[in-house]
């Protein structure tokens, strides 16, 4: 599976799910957006694990994702537990990709045994390369790594991070990856964002207009089920009502995904975008964001809310996501990501 057709199905509700495994990470990346590290709490225990095992085998072929997405902090610090999620998600048909800061590769590249065995198991392996995650681990490394996953028939993928279209980093660094693979490396750009450890001197701020961040739930690493990946919104409880889709000690994948879909609120959040349901509701731009706008919508549904409750609203919902797929992940990730070096995604894609 490649980077182009996970954000190909980006728009498209409960077709993915993010699965946050622990916010601990042995790197200690300035800009980290999960300010993950090793004294973090937030690490399943026994029970936790087997909660996200009876999660993703609740997976059905008729109703499963389309692509599961570990994350964390590291999710390959738990390698059992990573490569036994993704056997049960392709068990129901489901793809699943990683995303790693390769702290395993510190010592010159090398993969070690249990985690090559997950590796090899995914349908995709991105890794995080930038100018911090640079200080932990060496670009030559980084490099090692991605060319022995990709001699082992795994696509991957570049997450790059840097201060803005400007930033020479992001120059260097692309350039970089475009003389060692050519176009074997898709690479997904984004800029630094106000959250995690890089909230100092950073405002929180948001695309504005419809918001496709609702479209795919997240589970927190304290198996909290989310309507949204924001970071603010996965560290912060409570949850407001609106964004919580459930926990995985109660619920299945079923549940979540009848939720996602059936929601009047996040239909509208999708469709219009939250600045538009608090303008209708009276209110002016949130202090703190586009982020915090939607966090802050009011609890008690509106007139908007049992507009979009039945087959009209579901109709709705379902022709925007068809009209953001059939724009392309290019466009998206020119409205979220770092738009000048949007192309970089996808291979052969115009600048």
């Amino acid at each position: 599976m490649e980077l182009s057709e996970i954000l190909g199905l980006r728009p498209e509700p409960a077709a993915g799910l993010l699965l946050a495994l622990t916010r601990r990470c042995p790197l200690a990346c300035a800009h980290c957006s999960t300010a993950s590290s090793m004294d973090s709490p937030d690490h399943p225990d026994r029970a936790l694990r087997s909660q996200l095992l009876r999660f993703v085998r609740s997976f059905t072929p008729e109703q499963r994702p389309d692509v599961v997405l570990l994350t964390g902090g590291e999710p390959l610090l738990l390698p059992d537990l990573a490569h036994a999620l993704t056997r049960a998600a392709q068990g129901a048909g489901s793809q699943v990709a990683v995303l790693s800061g390769l702290f395993f590769a510190r010592d010159g590249g090398r993969i070690p045994p249990p985690i090559l065995r997950t590796i090899t198991a995914l349908d995709h392996f991105s890794a995080s390369l930038d100018a911090p995650h640079e200080r932990e681990v060496p670009r030559a490394a980084v490099f090692r790594v991605l060319a022995r996953v990709l001699d082992a028939g795994v696509p991957v993928s570049l997450h790059l991070t840097g201060a803005g279209p400007d930033d020479p980093y992001l120059a260097d660094a692309t350039a970089a990856v475009l003389r060692a693979f050519g176009e074997r490396v898709p690479m997904l750009v984004n800029e630094v964002r106000a959250v995690g450890r890089s909230t100092t001197g950073r405002t929180a701020t948001g695309p504005g207009g419809p918001c496709a961040m609702a479209a795919w739930p997240t589970v927190a690493p304290d198996g909290t089920v989310l309507a949204c990946c924001s970071q603010r919104t996965v560290d912060r409880r409570p949850v407001p009502p609106h964004l919580r889709l459930g926990h995985i000690a109660e619920d299945d994948w079923p549940t979540v995904r009848r939720r996602t879909l059936d929601s009047p609120r996040l239909r509208l959040i999708r469709v219009l975008g939250p600045d538009h349901l608090r303008a209708r509701a009276g209110g002016g731009p949130a202090e703190g964001g586009y982020c915090a706008g939607c966090r802050a919508l009011p609890e008690q549904p509106g007139p908007d809310d049992a507009a979009a409750a039945g087959a009209a609203g579901r109709l709705l919902d379902q022709l925007s996501a068809a009209r953001l797929r059939a724009q392309g992940p290019i466009a998206l990730l020119r409205r979220h990501g770092c738009a000048p070096y949007a192309h970089l995604a996808q291979p052969g894609a115009p600048a």
